[in-house]
């Protein structure tokens, strides 16, 4: 099934609310639609760039025209796995792969990709095999295997985007 994000800033919220579908079975069966993704994804958007997280704790609020910081991130997907998160730069000749081999259904790491000179999406590595990196993108709804020399090339063509410059990563 497709689960898009609901317009072109909510990419990391997107990711989250998929990375809830996957830790909360129970969750996951409330939100199985688009239309209940959609409205989740706003939400949970929102919040992300408010004065507060989803757990009541304060946070730097952020322009949601920008997307959705990755401080946000690290902090939500700490909230949902129970494990602390952390954000790495993966720039300038930086290695990805060993960042996102830690990855799992449980567990998924965020990526944020972007082209030569910005950070421009969110995606989400569910898993890595021998196939590579199992990447739920937000723009197509969909998850593609994507292979860890494609990683390290920077050349991954996820909703146009191909040079990854954050992961964050359980620490």
């Amino acid at each position: 099934m497709r689960l898009q994000q609901p317009d072109r800033r909510s990419c990391g919220a997107a990711a989250l609310v998929m990375a809830r579908r996957l830790a909360l079975p129970r969750y996951a069966g409330l939100v199985g639609d688009q239309a209940s993704f959609a409205h989740e994804v706003s939400t949970l958007h929102r919040r992300l760039t408010s004065l507060s997280d989803t757990a009541g704790g304060w946070q730097v609020p952020w322009p949601r025209a920008l997307g959705t910081p990755p401080w946000a991130v690290a902090r939500e997907l700490g909230l949902v796995t129970g494990v602390p998160y952390a954000t790495r730069s993966v720039r300038l000749g930086r290695r990805v792969w060993p960042h996102l081999a830690v990855a799992t259904p449980l567990r998924p790491v965020a990526v944020y990709v972007g082209d030569r000179l910005l950070p421009r999406h969110v995606v989400l590595v569910t898993g890595t095999g021998a196939d590579g990196a199992a990447t739920y993108e937000p723009a197509s709804g969909l998850v593609a295997a994507v292979a860890s020399g494609r990683w390290e090339r920077g050349d991954l063509a996820l909703a146009g985007w191909d040079r990854p410059w954050l992961v964050v990563s359980p620490r």
